[in-house]
């Protein structure tokens, strides 16, 4: 019998906010265990929950991101569990009323566009964080009650190739649209993983076997390899698969089983008793909806419609938003978009990246920590941004060569001079006057009769000898394309 894979991801994200879910401490990363508590973080007797507006923004911006409804009642929830993180014993959450509801993820796959639905993107505050050490363990709380957004797709994904490439998607979207950094080092982007298997053609679901807290999203796409071809020989073998909670174990490289799955009446959910529901306005809803920006994938394609990009130099600026605002600032003043995008792909970026190699190392050497480098950015650039137009037209007009144009860019980049200025200076400007390159084409010829033999007898590559000892002769100046027309000419004659 043939079985197919069913996976379904909960994604949970940290909103970029300055202060927490219910209080004014900061939500900050990296500052000493338990340093940004307070009562209500703790779980004092006593305390009362007051929302962060700034998350509940976020979280209908997230709703409107991927394409989700926004209910106009919603509320929170107490999820009760006991676990020493959880410094309250529950967990505020949004159950069976959430914020936002029924939306959809679309990526590239396979040369393709896939589709994820998104069941909800609920708001929840995280816990704290567990560390263990060799005989005892420790708790931070400054991580709790930081706001969470958990986003639950629908079952859609049936590979870990999909998995991975709807989790980049996704995070793409949030990050650009402003919603979270989605840092994963840090502990912002977490992942469970819902998979099942089940007979081709088969309606019903298998059962559930989940893998809890995964915070790297090659990590996903291992396990889901691992985990298929376990559930799908455990079926063969005639076992009966129960739904239950597995870790993943990156250096093993297997899964392994924590417990059985809990259902939701495990977690005695009840509305949260110090809370208001949420009923927000139409104006309020204007109002974050006026933050969308346009996503990732529909900007890749509208640079690969509007400016005839390659879809690799469109996913170069997809990618990176600033860049992309860069390139398409001078795109839309160009005859030549490809041209500029060009010279920012390959040269502007090469030229960043060895900069802010040299400067890393000289802050290092002078002690400066990793996480205080201070790094070029696009608004560093001593050049103006017209500079590199005004550079593709004089390569455009065979004013310059395009090996020339190569020491114009990078004395642009140490100097910030203009190309004309350049040129001028260092007098790159292309030998385009016919008499002069026939005098050079002349010398050539005569001062190399093999590589004329030897074009002469039918070795077309031979002329490309020629065509350098001309462009030797003329310091690098002369128009390529008319030495070699001018040497065909001659050497035919």
């Amino acid at each position: 019998m043939e079985y197919e894979a069913v996976i379904g991801l909960e994604t949970h994200v940290q909103l970029k906010t300055k202060s927490k879910m219910w209080c004014g401490c900061a939500n900050q990363y990296g500052s000493e265990p338990n340093t940004n508590v307070c009562p209500v973080c703790l779980g004092l007797p006593g305390v009362l929950p007051v929302p962060n507006e700034e998350a509940l923004r976020k979280t209908v911006l997230t709703g409107f991101l991927l394409n989700c409804e926004i209910p106009r009642y919603a509320k929170f929830d107490r999820k009760n569990y006991f676990y020493p993180d959880a410094s309250k014993n529950y967990q505020l959450t949004q159950y069976d009323k959430p914020s936002t509801a029924n939306g959809f993820v679309e990526f590239e796959l396979n040369g393709g566009i896939s589709r994820v639905r998104i069941t909800r993107a609920h708001l929840e505050e995280d816990v704290g964080k567990l560390t263990h050490f060799d005989r005892t363990s420790g708790v931070d709380f400054n991580r709790a009650g930081v706001p969470l957004l958990e986003i639950v797709s629908e079952p859609d994904i049936t590979s870990a190739d999909m998995a991975y490439a709807y989790l980049n998607a996704l995070t793409d979207i949030l990050h650009q649209g402003g919603v979270s950094d989605c840092d994963m080092e840090k502990g912002m982007v977490r992942c469970d993983v819902n998979i099942s298997v089940r007979p081709v053609g088969a309606k019903e679901l298998g059962a559930k076997i989940e893998i809890k807290n995964m915070n790297s999203f090659s990590g996903v796409r291992r396990a889901v390899e691992y985990e298929i071809p376990r559930q799908i020989e455990a079926l063969k073998r005639g076992e009966k698969l129960i739904q239950s909670t597995r870790r993943w174990d990156d250096v093993a490289g297997i899964t392994e089983q924590m417990r059985t799955k809990e259902d939701a009446h495990d977690y005695r959910y009840f509305p949260e008793p110090d809370m208001m529901p949420l009923a927000p306005t139409d104006a309020w809803l204007a109002e974050v909806k006026a933050l969308v920006v346009e996503l990732p994938g529909a900007r890749k394609q509208r640079y690969m419609r509007d400016y005839q990009l390659p879809a690799g130099d469109a996913e170069v600026f997809k990618s990176n938003v600033a860049l992309g605002n860069y390139f398409e600032g001078l795109a839309k003043q160009s005859k030549n978009p490809k041209a500029v995008a060009n010279w920012i792909i390959n040269n502007l970026l090469a030229k960043l990246s060895e900069a802010n190699e040299q400067e890393a190392a000289e802050q290092a050497a002078l002690g400066v920590e990793p996480a205080n480098l201070k790094l070029l950015t696009l608004a560093d650039l001593k050049f103006k941004p017209e500079a590199l137009l005004e550079l593709v037209a004089l390569v455009e007009a065979k004013t310059i060569s395009s090996s020339a144009a190569q020491q114009v860019f990078a004395e642009m980049f140490a100097t910030g001079k203009s190309p004309a200025a350049i040129v001028q200076e260092k007098g790159l400007a292309q030998v385009s006057d016919t008499g002069a390159i026939e005098k050079f084409c002349d010398e050539a010829i005569a001062a190399n009769p093999a590589p004329v033999a030897d074009y002469k007898a039918g070795k077309l590559a031979a002329l490309n000898s020629l065509k350098g000892q001309v462009m030797k002769l003329s310091k690098g100046k002369a128009n390529p394309a008319l030495v070699g027309e001018i040497l065909e000419r001659k050497l035919k004659s």
